[in-house]
């Protein structure tokens, strides 16, 4: 799926897979419990609060968190997804369109041109198609465009993830390119403890690193008491 030589065809199956496998994982909804606690932080401050989603793809979970967000009220929170690939971009406004969702998305190479500002930011299944440079790259550019934290899921190398991938693919997907990019994705990803020494490197002190279902990680970072302004 990384592959920008890839048919248009198959990088839109690949992303629906995706958006098939996100909502089995309830992937939106650990991202927006987290996003949840540390608005907590934020309730006062007058402006309305954003929360950016790095590297939305189909921009299925982005739809999803704005979902959620506004159900539980939080009908200020803005929602914006940022992707390198404009066809994901494309397919993010088509999906938001259908849905009546309000959330907003635009095409940006966050490793270039870094996380645009925000009260949150959050990310999914991204992290593991990085090196331990460019993620720390990356978390720190999120750390720092975050007025209040951040919030990212991925996977958790493991043999269990392994056959959830190589299962989750094969029952829930006929793509083959999804059926490919899981198990190699199982297997780039890290364990909690590696993810725990990336968020150090990259400043992100005090973060906790929890294990969700299925075989994922959620990692959830706040500024310091206080230091959220208001």
């Amino acid at each position: 799926m990384d592959d920008p030589a890839i048919a248009e065809a198959d990088h839109v199956h690949a992303l629906r897979a995706l958006a098939t496998i996100n909502a089995v994982s309830r992937t939106a909804a650990g991202i927006t419990a987290a996003v949840e606690r540390i608005l907590a932080d934020d309730a006062s401050h007058t402006d309305d609060p954003i929360v950016v989603d790095v590297a939305c793809g189909g921009g299925d979970v982005t739809v999803d968190i704005a979902r959620r967000l506004h159900r539980r009220g939080l009908r200020r929170v803005r929602v914006v997804g940022v992707d390198i690939s404009p066809r994901a971009v494309q397919q993010s406004r088509a999906l938001a369109a259908r849905s009546g969702i309000d959330a907003t998305f635009e095409v940006r190479d966050v490793l270039a041109d870094g996380c645009p500002p925000c009260a949150v930011a959050v990310s999914s299944l991204f992290l593991h198609h990085l090196d331990d440079a460019s993620a720390a790259q990356l978390l720190e550019s999120m750390a720092a465009a975050a007025r209040c934290g951040v919030a990212v899921s991925d996977l958790i190398r493991s043999r269990v993830g392994l056959t959830l991938a190589v299962v989750g693919t094969t029952f829930l997907s006929w793509s083959r390119v999804a059926r490919v990019d899981g198990p190699l994705s199982v297997r780039a990803a890290r364990t909690p403890d590696e993810y725990r020494a990336l968020c150090t490197v990259a400043g992100l002190h005090g973060a906790v690193i929890r294990r969700t279902w299925p075989e994922r990680v959620l990692i959830e970072w706040r500024r310091g008491l206080g230091e959220c302004p208001s």
